[in-house]
């Protein structure tokens, strides 16, 4: 196995050249991997609707399961969505950095398309200094977890480049994912706060900063044929 396309990003000292080949290969339109306080991304220009195609091909999956953004300021939030609750501001002040994406009406003067999302996006600010000085360069990018469709999410650049390989260009390695569980997901585009996905941040946490709905009960296992659901967001 080849680790050519595997650049060292531990180091802020160092990692200069790391990140510029990423914004490089961002900027033609091509995909990278980045690592998040979650687990490691697959990342697009969120802008570059073929870049976003590219990212939803390499992953095996369709326009009906868009991919979230990634931001690397607070203050972005307000360019990219639209009617933000004051809930949603003070979830973003508590937990941002953090594990929490929250859904919202975007802003309908954007021209992207991340697929079918019905006028809304999903956005988290990683906690992360080589997410965030990637992003603080490239903009907001469309970002997935690293793996192919039904497995399991990368916690590792290596993990990544075994599963999507050649599909992208560059890869940051920061070693092993700190946190290792996706993102918490909190819907904000109803009349009440509601959690879709509990991860990074539990119930219990949420409810201290704002209301919200606690996610829905389990559904029960799959059957061993049946395959498992990919989460969203990294």
């Amino acid at each position: 196995m080849s680790l050519i396309r595997i650049k060292d990003a531990t180091d802020p000292a160092t990692w200069g050249p790391a990140i510029d080949e990423a914004v490089n290969a961002v900027g033609r339109g091509e995909l990278v991997v980045l690592p998040t306080d979650t687990v490691y991304g697959i990342g697009a220009d969120a802008f570059d609707p073929r870049a976003v195609q590219r990212l939803l091909d390499a992953k095996g999956r369709g326009r009906q399961m868009p991919p979230p953004v990634l931001i690397p300021d607070v203050r972005t939030l307000d360019g990219l969505a639209t009617d933000v609750p004051d809930t949603v501001r003070a979830l973003a002040e508590a937990f941002w950095p953090g594990g929490l994406t929250v859904i919202l009406r975007a802003q309908p003067s954007l021209a992207w398309d991340l697929g079918e999302t019905h006028g809304t996006v999903a956005l988290r600010m990683p906690d992360h200094p080589a997410a965030l000085a990637l992003l603080r360069r490239t903009g907001p990018l469309a970002v997935s977890s690293a793996n192919l469709t039904g497995r399991p999410a990368a916690t590792t650049a290596t993990e990544a480049y075994d599963q999507l390989g050649d599909r992208v260009a560059v890869l940051l390695d920061a070693g092993a994912a700190p946190g290792g569980v996706a993102s918490t997901i909190v819907d904000a585009t109803g009349p009440a706060l509601r959690v879709v996905r509990l991860g990074a941040v539990d119930l219990a946490a949420l409810a201290a900063v704002a209301p919200v709905m606690a996610p829905p009960a389990p559904s029960p296992a799959p059957a061993p044929d049946e395959s498992r659901p990919e989460a969203p967001a990294p």
